[in-house]
């Protein structure tokens, strides 16, 4: 194993090593001496601690250099400012070139971790930030764990990337909370767009045994600490329910990941079993089926496509191809959304509460507008009921949100968004309305999704102002904003987009101003070829199945459902407008739209029988695996004219809005390396999108 570990080590050459630094702290109270472990990799909060061999091997130090030690009654954990630790250091892991590394990177993580269980002294986690995968593992091995109020996340993250907590979580977390709820943090939290935990959130569910202020933390813990050791606290923790209770956790768990995935990524299963057979395993058994479980993982190709993924969202998303330099934006003081449906209540809460600035909204009626700013209004009461906000910042913004009749509103607004009928020429009349109370100065930005940029600005004085700010709904969850540039947008502008989306803390990726622009095209794109083959002949639940292998967060007819059959219908004729030979308009979905039908399924799941009458095409019906390769096949085309045409700078671009803007599984990568894995590039383009990308296959 010591072999393994050095080959290992030699991997992560480029590790930024987390060093364990000891000292001996006297706690209050007369309480004694104990030892306390700052974790600090040597870098502020924006590069968070992470454990790759050094740093498990420098822990493993300070945790050896303490024990057996007769004059210390505690030994205790913490992290630098903000951040305890996030889990291991993945920057070595592509590197890994077999599973006897891979295993010795679990072991390892083990044999360091377990020791916080097993000294001779109670042993204590003070976590003060941010806490992830390996960080959350080394508080669970401690024999007691305080949490700040401050903590803004915490989680185990791994089945969202390919892996499962592997060193310790999946036994440990069950058997100090219980099944049900350890399954939500290590299941259904990841694969609900990687969820996180507060440090209430966390402290509620029982992770910690106590919670105090950010402001003195540490301070508040060790006297916590003292009367722990004294014996003047003493921690209850409900008992854990081994019987049936554990039994229907895993059972729904594994319904759960069913669901979502159909069996297209190994990892949350895997990590399901893992917990199920918690109940049971010992320490040592539990332990080492996690290292095989992980030695397995690591050398998948559904983690290497995590990675992948993750390297997106983490670094690209942070950098923006293509995006002017930031000097350029314009400071943004107010905001206008012309509009006061739901789409337009949504952007209003947004700009209000990541801006802090006054929002106007505008509608043709009293009553739209009332409704507009309730629902507002509404939203924030939801975030004060969950304890988001405090009453004075209810107070702050729903004072921000406000309504107005006439566009006169706008005159000192620096930043005005239309958020209404996706009529070109209704877009037209209203930004017209607009620049004439405007500023010179001030930016207008369209939620078009699927309209020209160009031709909406074409009829006013300043086109060059005028850009594409396309969000996802619903706008609080899906992070992609597709920021469009037309034909006379200036840099101006554009860095005007980019800087509000870093504040809105939005994954913006420049798009050219093509029709549809990238998710919505490309979806469009997949759903025409389901209901392609439901026009041909195929039942639309076999239709709708055929994807199930991609492990894509809802099939085609929820997404449907989801986006409504009239938008899809619009967006299908723009695009059979402009590209009709790749881009059919479906005539059983047109009749959906024409009898009024905005679901598509029933209460029980089933499809709706009433539309299930009007989804009726020919005679010649697909087989499922046919409906997959030609949906396949038609991605793999479109994306490639894409690149060519240079709608985004790189492939990785359509993964990162794939996956921020329609929920793309991280365990594909995204499309394109899923797509090259499966060759189905080669067969349509003869080449793959990431030839030499050793990153991305």
């Amino acid at each position: 194993m010591s072999t393994a570990i050095d080959e290992a080590r030699e991997l992560f050459k480029d590790e930024v090593v987390t060093k364990a630094i000891s000292r001996d702290i006297e706690l209050p109270y007369g309480a004694g001496t104990a030892v306390l472990i700052t974790l600090d990799n040597g870098h502020d909060h924006t590069r968070p601690n992470t454990f790759g061999p050094g740093g498990l091997l420098s822990l493993d130090a300070a945790i050896e250099a303490a024990r057996g030690r007769k004059d210390i009654v505690a030994l205790a954990v913490t992290g630098k400012p903000f951040i305890f630790a996030v889990g291991a250091d993945l920057s070595g892991v592509p590197a890994l070139q077999n599973r006897d590394q891979a295993l010795a990177i679990g072991k390892l993580g083990h044999d360091v971790f377990r020791k916080l269980g097993e000294l001779d002294v109670p042993t204590f986690a003070l976590v003060n930030g941010a806490a992830m995968g390996g960080g959350v593992e080394v508080a669970l091995h401690c024999t007691y764990r305080t949490i700040s109020s401050g903590v803004p996340a915490l989680a185990l993250p791994e089945t969202f990337l390919g892996l499962v907590p592997g060193w310790g979580g999946t036994y440990l977390l069950p058997n100090l909370i219980g099944a049900e709820k350890a399954l939500k943090v290590i299941i259904e939290n990841p694969l609900a767009q990687n969820k996180m935990l507060k440090g209430a959130q966390a402290f509620e569910l029982g992770i910690a045994d106590a919670m105090f202020e950010p402001a003195d933390f540490v301070e508040e813990s060790l006297r916590w600490v003292a009367k722990v050791v004294k014996g003047d606290v003493t921690v209850e923790r409900p008992e854990v329910d081994k019987g049936e209770a554990w039994d229907n956790a895993v059972n729904m768990a594994r319904f759960v990941v069913e669901g979502k995935l159909h069996g297209a990524a190994p990892a949350p299963a895997r990590a399901v079993e893992l917990v199920a057979e918690a109940r049971t395993r010992t320490r040592d058994e539990a332990f080492a089926a996690e290292d095989e479980a992980l030695a397995d993982l690591i050398m998948s190709p559904e983690l290497k496509a995590g990675l992948y993924a993750f390297d997106l969202v983490q670094k690209r998303a942070k950098r923006p191809a293509g995006a002017p330099d930031k000097s350029l934006a314009r400071k943004v003081t107010k905001v206008g959304v012309v509009g006061a449906g739901l789409m337009a209540g949504q952007l209003a809460l947004l700009f209000a509460r990541r801006l802090d600035v006054p929002v106007v909204m505008t509608d043709l009626d009293q009553d739209r507008l009332d409704k507009g700013v309730a629902y507002v209004h509404g939203e924030v009461d939801k975030l004060l009921k969950k304890g988001r906000v405090n009453q004075d910042k209810a107070n702050h913004l729903k004072a921000l949100v406000t309504g107005s009749l006439t566009k006169d509103a706008f005159a000192d607004a620096d930043f005005v968004i239309e958020a209404v009928f996706e009529r070109m020429e209704v877009k037209q009349q209203v930004f017209a309305e607009v620049e004439a109370v405007v500023s010179p100065e001030a930016i207008l930005a369209t939620n078009t999704s699927s309209l020209s940029i160009t031709e909406m600005a074409s009829k006013l004085e300043h086109p060059e102002r005028v850009v594409g700010f396309h969000f996802f709904n619903p706008v609080a969850v899906l992070p992609l904003l597709e920021i469009v540039r037309g034909e006379k947008t200036d840099e101006v502008a554009l860095a005007t987009a980019f800087a509000t989306a870093k504040k809105l803390k939005k994954t913006a990726v420049l798009c050219k101003d093509a029709p549809a622009f990238v998710v919505n095209r490309l979806l469009t794109l997949f759903m025409g070829e389901v209901l392609g083959a439901v026009s041909e002949g195929t039942e639309p639940e076999t239709a709708d199945r055929a994807v199930a292998p991609l492990g894509l967060p809802m099939s085609p007819l929820m997404l449907l459902q989801l986006v409504g059959p009239a938008v899809a219908l619009h967006v299908s004729e723009t695009l059979h407008e402009a590209f009709p030979e790749r881009f059919a308009v479906s005539p059983e979905l047109a009749e959906v739209v024409k009898a009024g039908k905005t679901a598509i399924f029933a209460p029980d799941f089933s499809i709706d029988p009433e539309v299930k009458k009007l989804l009726v095409g020919g005679d010649e019906p697909s087989a499922e695996s046919e409906i997959l390769d030609r949906a396949l096949r038609a991605l793999a085309k479109e994306i490639r004219i894409m690149l060519d045409e240079g709608v985004v700078a790189e492939a990785a671009d359509i993964d990162l809005c794939l996956i921020t803007g329609a929920g793309w599984p991280f365990h594909t990568g995204g499309i394109t390396p899923y797509l090259d894995k499966v060759g189905v590039s080669e067969a349509v383009n003869g080449k793959p999108f990431h030839e030499g990308d050793p990153k991305a296959v």
